[in-house]
């Protein structure tokens, strides 16, 4: 009885690998298999270092590279839920959103524009602003994201942080703005974008005035009229290692004035040399350093 279920089991295998005829078919059979590849998404490419590095040591860093440092982009949810205590984020001003008061058309129209980038991003506009916990601290917290129009100030934007800067000074809480812009002023929005940097830089000041103590992060890049407004006018200017910082971009430089800037320039550890920032930290250890710094300054 054994022997004849050990033969009977045999044959189907037999079958698979002889054809009719008796010829060898294996290699059709290797064929049909599903191949055991490396799982997409597994490693991913520094841009810094270009080494092929493990993407959970990445994102255990928070999108740091364990090569060479270099900080990955992080949207700005990504930065609220790694800066604040979790489940502490109440969103402020959330129903914002962006119109076309000058019914701006380059490639296509702003109007058109602005429904694309909130489909693509999930955002209204490119910063989310409100109120959380860091290290058991309250603070009002805004983070722009440069995924949305490369973070650029329209009118929004310029409304949601001075709107949370004044919330910030009536309920005397600590104010953190995290900036990643590489637009700048918002050209689709003309003159109303320009009149943005003015008035964040004016609830700033009085902000300042009340003995607020108001933290800016600089993330890269942070460029044109945010780095010109309320990302250069902190009472701490923290940046992230290598970001790059600056009112024109070397690009923009080139393609005007036809001159090349030094090496280096315009970024973080340029910067601190030359004392436009107070400190370079590490996106790792962020959270704690600005838990530091408020009880520092006895907020």
């Amino acid at each position: 009885m054994s022997e004849g279920k050990s033969e009977s089991a045999a044959a189907p295998a037999a079958q698979e690998k002889f054809g009719p005829a008796g010829e060898y078919n294996g290699w059709q059979n290797v064929a049909k298999r599903p191949k055991r590849g490396v799982p997409a998404g597994l490693w991913i490419r520094c841009p810094g270092c270009n080494s092929t590095v493990f993407r959970k040591d990445v994102d255990r860093l928070m999108g740091v590279c364990p090569e060479c440092d270099y900080h990955w982009y992080v949207s700005a949810k990504d930065r609220i839920a790694q800066l604040l205590d979790e489940r502490t984020f109440e969103e402020w001003y959330a129903d914002l959103e962006p119109c076309d008061p000058i019914e701006f058309v380059d490639k296509i129209a702003y109007r058109e524009r602005i429904k694309r980038e909130q489909q693509r991003t999930g955002l209204k506009d490119a910063v989310l602003v409100g109120m959380g916990m860091i290290r058991a601290r309250r603070v009002a917290i805004g983070v722009t994201d440069s995924a949305y129009m490369m973070g650029s100030m329209g009118s929004v934007v310029g409304e949601k942080l001075a709107r949370l800067t004044e919330r910030a000074q009536e309920l005397g809480l600590p104010l953190i703005i995290v900036s990643g812009s590489g637009g700048g002023a918002r050209m689709q929005e003309g003159m109303l974008s320009l009149m943005q940097m003015a008035k964040t830089s004016a609830a700033l000041a009085r902000y300042s005035a009340a003995g607020g103590l108001y933290i800016s992060v600089l993330t890269n890049p942070t460029m044109g009229g945010v780095a010109a407004s309320f990302a250069s006018l902190g009472d701490i200017v923290i940046a992230e290692p290598k970001a790059l910082i600056g009112f024109a971009g070397p690009r923009t430089i080139m393609a005007t004035i036809r001159i090349e800037l030094p090496k280096g320039f315009q970024t973080s550890e340029f910067l601190l040399e030359h004392g436009f920032i107070d400190r370079i930290v590490r996106r790792p250890d962020l959270k704690s350093e600005i838990a530091r710094l408020i009880d520092y300054c006895g907020k």
